[in-house]
């Protein structure tokens, strides 16, 4: 039986050689133990201010330190504000990624059927972009344009083309895209609500109460994460945690919420009850902002009547009582409300030429009267302050009720029926009854009195006279994996609105603004010529029909793409291209990787022999890394930093910039990647593609070419969009000065478009959801698709219109037959630790020494019951599959629950499917079980048998996960495995 063997003896040596082996890469064939520094080298040192790509998407500012043209360290640049010289394991381990000997280097075809061990023929760039093409158009001449699909996951830049650029070139609206489990959701549900990606807050901003919802975003993040939220906890008046487990810097917080996992939901409505009940909100905000004061119609007889203000689908229909609902030719647009002044009916226009309430004169893009905002220790960071506008008052004589008389106002319709009216936000607040803290205490777990003292302390002021809240909520991926992804993020962005934490300091922000205003392969081309794409052909609506509305996510679900392949229905999907991504991070990874198979054509865009490559690909082209090229870097969090990924070395072999590659396969496919006429050369090869593409992205900037742009960077560091863009970022509060700025810029189209608020159909932040009314509830939209969760056939009600709370398809409340076995758990998945990001780095030698295994944390009391020790192998079942993954105890997690890591492969396998199937946690999981609006996949909070791994019940007599041949893979630290994949100075750019 082997174990964890990692004593602190040796975790103390192993900590100590990698301090020393960042000072300079080992040679190949030298002990990691052994690793020395080597003095004797005389040529040129040259240090890169650069972003690290060694995560997802937080852009840590890091200095690459080049010597004889080879890069020996990365190391954080603490003039950047946005990472306060953070540098991770990770992040440092990048140049192990650089010189790894197993990196592509060349396009290659694969000579040998899938399913085999994989053979590779090296190919011409040009013989691998039109191989790709001309397979693609052969199918769809075949099968039709939506034939094709394309993977996407975090990419290495952003050229992330199946994400928008790639759909475009061949016409095809099917993307498998990461962010349907990964920000999406978040994104999603704030664009219902307000506007897309105000889920991102201003961590760099010093909020006043931190709460960390649903992740560790001190070990790794996609927005501010490391030092800077450890810097910011620290000092914050008050830290809460809202986690089932207690994360690292959780152990230091100062209110825990140890909910049980997939009740997020119910703690922030619970929130918004407390706060509502305790009278915390920002009552002015409320009023204006939100649809609070708007008035619903109450008798279930009356039929929702359409309204002009569709700013967010094609059709929008609603129990929202409208002028035209009482006068014949009265405007659907203007939206009623009670006027507290004098009792009478008043309205919010949203469809005049100058969008107002009744009476008010509104001005686009004018700031008006404020003050500078004053948080705690931002100079120390380098950053400025930025101006928050005193709110805009009502106009004179009105004042929009929250309440009516009891029973409800009654209104006379025009067709003379009498109705009874009340408020939207009556109706919260009676949707809130349901989440008393005594009753979300039953959902949740947790003790009434720390869900009360927490929404408490989170809404109190710490300084009233600033006039603004105390900061946002980072809530984060938990939240959206457990079937209730859409509804969980619109509850936190409502507890944020009601609190008038929407766009203030240390609040809910959105993306930094540009630029780069083009997303460089992640939008579609600036072309006329490129191909439009039917969105309504795209797979999912058939089950979720947000996903085919106007107002959908974007991306196609991933699992009804799987049936699509396995089954021919609704049509046949045959062929794709993949960047980047793979199939293990949703749906179930084995019935995924099983259809893939089926394809007839798959082409890779990566850096390694992933699983998806080995098994699946029919082309590989070669990525480089980031530290082989340039790229116009933003943060896509609030920071508000934007700066360039700079090259530092050569590409090894004929590796090439993503971009680059997304710009050679629109030339094989016949479609130019830039407008000719506004951009010059139809076609950018090479190093000019990514030249020109970056100055594409850096049109409208004081510093339009690339080149003086890199220096500039260079020489000064980071830019602080507050100064660079002082009316969409370094003012708060750009609801009130127009459509465009909440976006983060002054959009160039004509005045009369222009509207003050919200990117919702009333121009407020939606409390009452009027997209989900029209879509979900009343269905006028979805073409007779049933208006019902496709799982369990549970029609959808009014209350969708609030962000109502459900319990995960497999968890204790919905699926209890899975928790009645003395060895059941409930298990959470994904926990961030500073070693891994998701799928990547388990190749790289320091990351793999310090952290071998996957790690199944459990608390010591179930440990013993259930008869197992620290650094045991264990089975983890469910009725799809079983993994095994290490125990580690671990008391800051409750009995009954385990956490396991994601997404473990091993590439020290030389089998095609390099062992995904071992420890990939995603195996286990329901395909189906998923989120009942836009198909998220249930990753968390489901049900699972777990057992002590023995040579008895283990392959090989082996509780050691081994490949198909009895290989073990590597669990120790001391595995002499390790010492192969060393940096090879040598060869690394040498032949393949």
């Amino acid at each position: 039986m082997s174990k964890l063997t990692m004593t602190r003896r040796t975790f103390t040596k192993a900590a100590a050689v990698t301090a020393a082996a960042l000072s300079v890469a080992a040679p190949a064939g030298v002990a990691l133990a052994e690793t020395e520094v080597d003095a004797k080298t005389t040529g040129e040192v040259k240090h890169i201010r650069s972003a690290c790509r060694g995560c997802g998407k937080m852009e840590c500012g890091v200095w690459v330190t080049v010597q004889d043209g080879r890069v020996i360290k990365s190391e954080g640049d603490e003039s950047a504000f946005q990472s306060a010289g953070n540098h991770c394991a990770k992040g440092q381990a990048s140049l192990q990624a650089a010189y790894h000997p197993d990196r592509l280097k060349y396009p290659m075809k694969r000579t040998t059927p899938k399913g085999e061990n994989p053979e590779w023929q090296r190919i011409t760039w040009e013989e691998a972009y039109q191989t790709t093409a001309d397979a693609i158009h052969a199918d769809q001449a075949k099968y039709g344009n939506e034939t094709c699909i394309f993977m996407g996951g975090t990419s290495r830049i952003w050229a992330m083309g199946p994400y928008g650029s790639l759909k475009s070139c061949f016409g095809s609206p099917n993307g498998i895209q990461a962010n349907e489990i990964c920000k999406g959701p978040r994104f999603y549900a704030t664009a219902i609500n307000d506007s897309n990606a105000y889920s991102w807050m201003e961590v760099v901003g010093r909020p006043r109460v931190f709460v960390q919802w649903g992740g560790a975003s001190e070990l790794s993040n996609y927005d501010d994460s490391c030092r800077t939220t450890v810097d910011v906890a620290t000092r914050a008046n008050c830290h809460i945690l809202v986690d089932p487990r207690q994360t690292n810097l959780g152990k230091e917080a100062d209110i825990w919420v140890n909910l049980r996992p997939g009740t997020d939901g119910a703690v922030a409505n619970c929130w918004a009850q407390v706060i509502i009940e305790n009278d915390l909100i920002d009552e002015m905000y409320v009023r204006k902002w939100m649809n609070a004061p708007m008035l619903v119609v109450v008798e279930d007889s009356f039929q929702p009547t359409e309204s002009a203000a569709n700013g967010q689908t094609a059709k929008m229909v609603t129990r929202l009582l409208k002028e035209s609902d009482l006068v014949e030719g009265g405007s659907s647009g203007r939206f009623m409300v009670v006027n507290e002044l004098n009792n009478e009916l008043s309205y919010y226009d949203a469809t005049a030429p100058v969008p107002a309430w009744e009476g008010e004169t509104w001005e686009p893009c004018v700031i008006g009267p404020g003050k500078e905002a004053n948080q705690p220790g931002l100079a120390d960071t380098g950053q400025t302050q930025g101006f928050v506008p005193d709110y805009t008052p009502f106009p004179d004589g009105l004042y929009p009720a929250l309440f009516t008389e009891e029973g409800g106002r009654e209104v006379t319709l025009k067709d003379g029926t009498k109705v009874h009216v009340r408020t939207v936000w009556e109706n919260y607040i009676d949707f809130l009854q349901d989440y008393t803290p005594e009753k979300a205490s039953g959902i949740t777990g947790v003790d009434a009195e720390v869900l009360k003292n927490a929404a408490i302390t989170y809404a109190t002021r710490i300084d009233p006279s600033t006039g603004y809240g105390n900061g946002g909520i980072q809530y984060m991926l938990a939240a959206e994996h457990a079937c209730n992804a859409t509804q969980n993020n619109r509850a936190c962005d409502l507890v944020a609105g009601i609190t008038g934490n929407m766009d203030i300091p240390g609040g809910m922000r959105g993306s930094t603004p540009g630029w780069p205003f083009f997303d460089l392969g992640m939008c579609n081309p600036d072309s006329p010529e490129v191909p439009a794409y039917d969105s309504s052909k795209r797979l999912g609506q058939e089950r979720f029909v947000m996903i085919g509305s106007d107002s959908g996510p974007g991306w196609a679900d991933a699992t009804s793409i799987y049936d699509a392949i396995n089954t021919g229905k609704p049509y046949n999907v045959t062929c794709g291209i993949g960047q980047t991504g793979d199939f293990m991070n949703q749906s179930n990874s084995i019935y995924a990787a099983e259809n893939l198979k089926k394809l007839d054509f798959w082409c890779s865009i990566d850096l390694w022999h992933t699983p998806c490559v080995d098994m699946i690909a029919d082309i590989a082209m070669p990525a480089a890394h980031w530290m082989e090229l340039d790229c116009i870097r933003k943060s896509q969090g609030s920071s508000g930093a934007f700066g360039a990924t700079v090259k530092a070395v050569d590409p090894p072999g004929e590796a090439k910039n993503d971009l680059e590659i997304v710009v050679g396969i629109f030339k094989a496919a016949g479609v130019p990647y830039f407008d000719e006429e506004k951009h010059g050369a139809k076609w950018l090869e090479g190093d000019a593609a990514v030249d020109g593409c970056n100055e594409v992205g850096l049109a409208g900037f004081r510093i339009p070419k690339w080149s003086d742009y890199k220096e500039e960077f260079q020489k000064n560091g980071w830019f602080d969009s507050k100064v660079e863009k002082p009316e969409v970022w370094g003012t708060y509060r750009r609801y009130q000065l127009g459509h465009g700025a909440i976006n983060g810029d002054f959009p160039p189209f004509p005045k009369e478009m222009w509207h003050q608020g919200w990117n919702t159909t009333t121009q407020k932040q939606e409390i009452w959801s009027t997209v989900f009314e029209s879509w979900l509830v009343n269905g006028v939209n979805n073409d007779g698709k049933p208006e019902q969760d496709q799982y369990d056939g549970e029609e959808f009600t009014l209350a969708e219109v609030f962000p109502r709370f459900k319990e995960a398809y497999h968890g204790p409340i919905a699926d209890p037959d899975l928790f009645t076995d003395e060895n059941a758990f409930l298990m959470t998945t994904g926990r961030r630790q500073g070693t891994y990001f998701h799928s990547e780095h388990r190749q790289l030698p320091w990351c793999r020494e310090l952290w071998p295994v996957p790690r199944l944390e459990m608390n010591p009391a179930d440990a013993e019951r259930i008869g197992v020790s620290q650094g045991d192998w264990v089975w983890i079942e469910t009725d799809k599959h079983k993994i095994r993954e290490v125990v580690d105890l671990y008391y800051g997690i409750q009995p009954g629950v385990v956490n396991a890591e994601h997404q473990w492969w091993y590439p020290e396998l030389s089998q095609p499917d390099h062992g995904y199937q071992l420890s990939g946690v995603n195996c286990l999981i329901d395909q189906y079980a998923q989120d009942r609006i836009i198909g998220s996949s249930n990753l968390r909070a489901y049900g699972v048998k777990v057992y002590k791994a023995t040579p008895e019940n283990s392959p090989f007599g082996n509780p050691v996960p081994c490949g198909d041949d009895g290989t073990e893979i590597i669990h120790t630290c001391d595995d002499p495995r390790l010492k192969e994949w060393l940096p090879d100075y040598e060869s690394a750019r040498g032949e393949a």
